[in-house]
């Protein structure tokens, strides 16, 4: 068992000191350039007409957020159009995503960063991608650009489908005290302000938060969060430093068996394993700087992320440990995050046509020590014995892991006449992996790389309409333990094939995006991804679960209706196929991909004007998704409607109530299809686990402004 603890040692402060030095040396040296604002020749209106690279990409404001009425944080995700956000376990714990066919687990393909900094953990405990966005603060978010698809050069890893990146305010429009209060023992305080210091704003916002949830074993969810941030100028003028701090712990209620309802052992709420639960903690430093010149725009950043992560899961109850022992397991890990980005931009002509090159590298190195799967009975690691009296150790493996990345890219738009413009880039992305394990047979180092070309090609403007044609290729790393693996942690005796670093995506994708009518924003596209592979690394068992070559396809419909100065309405569709596009029967029943996204429909109705009152409603469908290769079991599927109401009492101070899931539906969150174990039961019984959405709730906030 390691004794690696939270603390910093000097190595690393060392390590950090040098990164943010260069950092804010590259600032200095750039500094005394003097230069009016940039014109890229893309930019345009807030309608992305003559600014989109294709016709799934948006940019999010924080007046679209005000009227949205929020369950966890990482809904804020959901004003992507097509994206579902859920949860199958406790609210400290990563969210379930799902969008363009996949299910995203916990975001192993949807790239996420805040003020900059990614969000998304390779090789993590719990899964490829861990995205958690619990240390959020939706009242601090200024805007959102999300984007769809592999055709970005600037994006890499984890963005196969897609990609989000938040940015906090530099300076708030009123510093303000948030008090909420709701049912089931929510309790929520917001401090936030940002007043004027020397040349510049000084952000500051602290949060604490508690939750026990519907759940009858109560969740106990206690956040403390806060977030200091200095700036001057602006985002392509300026520089800030931001430091943030996330510390949580809970109880969690995890998906469990069908059976065990309907037979009334448990309640819809109820818990099979009362131990369950976790602790996160999460801390940040990041600085970004920039400087525009008459035909240029040059941007540098550098972050620093030291997380660790505890969560305790049983999933299968005794289906292979009997009681009390039980098959609850523990998933922990550590790491230090070291990484920058630089970028230029510049415009030009050729031939008299404008042209604008961009160049850019981006660094990212992962320190995991330890990241471990222990067995483990009340929170406790222990040996535990099997049937036939064989001791199993708690240990199933602990690894040190380094993992470090090097991008470059570069991307050419050429307007080639006043309908038709292009975009080229080509990326390139280099890894290393080294992995000490605890069997020193799954121990390795290995190298590998990529290069994605992209392309879009932009037609129009013809009647305020433009039409798109994007291709281009990208990929997702598989977690560093699965590339050195040769031989089953839980069995040495078992071996097993190591899985490919890098897994190649191609997208392909055809669009239309109109104001043909002046209050009406609408986009329309068909897609296509493929995968190579679908490999990933399973947490829960601390191995590699096979798969196969992928393809899915669909189409989104995307509108933003704004028929009123205080009226807006936004709607959205999805509709995905996804299947193996080569698969062997012997292995999987059919050549449906597990959890895979079909349907999702989101409507929403928001009002805000010059009236003390304002407000939004929504409405989400998450369709039904395969539970096994053949479908012959699938989820089912949901509705669910959230409220918010807003009144102005005075100039200082604003009344809300949020009254989620409106219709109090009885759904599911989650459903999964596999086999488990309960207390007296002979054998393993394949089922139905679900995890139920929560039931209406009402939440009452006053914001005090000063």
């Amino acid at each position: 068992m390691s004794t690696h603890g939270d603390s910093l040692d000097p190595g690393r402060w060392r390590a950090l000191s040098v990164l943010l030095c260069c950092a804010i040396s590259s600032a200095a040296l750039a500094g005394g350039v003097q230069a009016p604002e940039v014109v890229v020749i893309s930019a345009k209106t807030g309608d992305q007409i003559g600014a989109a690279t294709s016709a799934n990409e948006g940019t999010v404001t924080a007046k679209q957020l005000e009227t949205r009425p929020l369950l966890r944080p990482g809904e804020v995700l959901e004003v992507v159009p097509g994206i579902i956000i859920s949860q199958h376990s406790g609210d400290g714990k990563a969210n379930q995503y799902y969008l363009r066919g996949f299910n995203l687990d916990h975001g192993t393909y949807f790239f996420t960063s805040v003020n900059g900094v990614p969000v998304n953990l390779p090789t993590n405990a719990h899964g490829q991608g861990y995205a958690d966005l619990n240390f959020l603060i939706p009242e601090l978010v200024e805007r959102m650009q999300y984007k769809k698809g592999t055709y970005y050069a600037e994006e890499g890893d984890f963005s196969a489908a897609g990609a989000a990146h938040i940015n906090y305010f530099r300076k708030l429009p009123q510093d303000f005290i948030d008090v909420s209060i709701g049912q089931n023992g929510y309790r929520r305080t917001l401090l936030a302000g940002s007043p004027k210091m020397d040349n510049g704003n000084l952000l500051y916002a602290l949060e604490w938060s508690h939750n026990d949830g519907p759940w009858e074993v109560a969740e106990g969810f206690r956040k403390l969060n806060g977030v200091v941030r200095y700036s001057q100028g602006s985002e392509r003028d300026g520089f800030s430093f931001t430091g943030m701090a996330y510390d949580a712990k809970w109880r969690s209620t995890d998906q469990v068996p069908q059976r065990a309802i309907d037979s009334a052992l448990i309640s819809r709420f109820g818990s099979l394993d009362p131990s369950d639960g976790g602790k996160s903690r999460r801390f940040s430093l990041s600085g970004d700087w920039a400087k525009s010149g008459a035909d240029s725009l040059t941007r540098a950043s550098a972050y620093y992320v030291h997380s660790s992560l505890s969560l305790f899961s049983n999933f299968e109850f005794n289906l292979s440990f009997p009681a009390p022992l039980g098959d609850q397991f523990e998933q922990t890990e550590r790491r230090d995050i070291y990484g920058f980005e630089a970028s230029h931009t510049w415009l030009g002509k050729w031939n008299g046509r404008d042209m604008e090159n961009a160049f850019g590298l981006q660094g990212r190195f992962d320190d995991i020590a330890p990241v471990g799967l222990y067995r483990t009975t009340g929170q406790r690691r222990v040996s535990k014995t099997d049937y036939d009296g064989v001791a199993w150790p708690a240990v199933v493996r602990e690894d040190r892991v380094q993992q470090g990345s090097l991008a470059l890219y570069a991307q050419n738009t050429m307007s080639w006449s006043d309908k038709f413009r292009s975009i080229a880039g080509l990326r390139g992305d280099f890894y290393r992996f080294k992995v000490n394990s605890s069997n020193s047979a799954n121990s390795g180092e290995l190298n590998d790389h990529l290069l994605s070309p992209k392309l879009a090609l932009i037609f129009g403007p013809w009647n305020k309409t433009e039409y798109y044609f994007n291709l281009g290729y990208g990929f997702h790393s598989n977690d560093a333990r699965g590339t050195t693996m040769h031989v089953d942690p839980a069995d040495s005796s078992t071996a097993v094939q190591p899985v490919t670093p890098l897994v190649r995506a191609r997208g392909t994708e055809f669009g239309v995006r109109s104001v043909l009518l002046p209050s009406l924003q609408t986009s329309l596209s068909l897609w296509r991804l493929d995968l190579a592979s679908e490999l990933v690394f399973v947490g829960d068992a601390g191995t590699t679960e096979p798969s196969f070559p992928s393809g899915r396809n669909g189409i989104e419909w995307a509108n933003y209706w704004t028929p009123r100065a205080w009226l807006t309405v936004d709607a959205d569709v999805a509709i995905s196929r996804a299947r193996y596009t080569r698969f062997d029967p012997a292995l999987i029943a059919g050549d449906y991909i597990l959890g895979a996204i079909q349907r999702t429909v989101s409507l929403g109705i928001a009002v805000q004007g010059n009236s003390a009152w304002s407000g939004g409603l929504r409405l989400r469908y998450f369709g039904p998704r395969p539970l096994i290769e053949d479908n012959s079991v699938q989820s089912k599927s949901s509705m669910l409607a959230n409220l918010r109401v807003g009144y102005q009492i005075s100039k200082t101070m604003k009344l809300s109530l949020d009254v989620l899931n409106l219709l109090d539906r009885k759904v599911s969150d989650n459903d999964y299809y596999y086999a488990s174990r309960l207390p007296g039961e002979a054998g393993p019984v394949d089922d139905i686990h679900t995890h139920p959405s929560e039931p209406r709730t009402a939440r009452l906030s006053l914001r005090v402004s000063f």
